[in-house]
């Protein structure tokens, strides 16, 4: 008898063990697509100023094509990058694991990726017809 309580209160403690342990996983889960989405966005503004950066710098050192060339490219990867991070972060998101943690609002993700899209969109502009020194 006393040998079956033994038994049931260990197998209680590995269920609680267990219990705990999915709840560590999605904790982590949940830190690994934050920091993914990051990884992203810190690309993309690299990227952004960058192509930006060519254009200022660049101008008499190399010909005006291949200025254009290099910021148009780095600017379109900038908005690609944005655009990613906002997929990934919804695409990981339709996987709720029930994590202790709370997750960044989505909505406030897509409104400052859309944000830095424009961004991205608006120094294309700027490449494309601004004047050069």
């Amino acid at each position: 008898m006393e040998h079956e309580k033994k038994i049931e209160a260990s197998a209680g403690r590995v269920e609680d063990s267990a219990d705990r342990r999915t709840i560590l996983a999605a904790n982590r889960t949940v830190f690994a697509a934050e920091r993914t989405y990051a990884a992203w966005v810190r690309t993309a503004l690299v990227a952004l100023a960058s192509g930006v950066g060519a254009k200022a710098t660049l101008h008499g050192v190399v010909p005006e094509w291949v200025i254009i060339l290099a910021g148009t490219v780095l600017v379109l990867f900038s908005a690609f990058c944005f655009g990613a991070a906002v997929w990934r972060e919804i695409d990981t998101g339709a996987i709720d694991p029930h994590p202790e943690v709370r997750r960044l609002p989505r909505v406030l993700l897509i409104a400052v990726n859309v944000l830095l899209g424009a961004v991205s969109i608006a120094a294309l502009v700027g490449i494309w017809f601004g004047q050069s020194r």
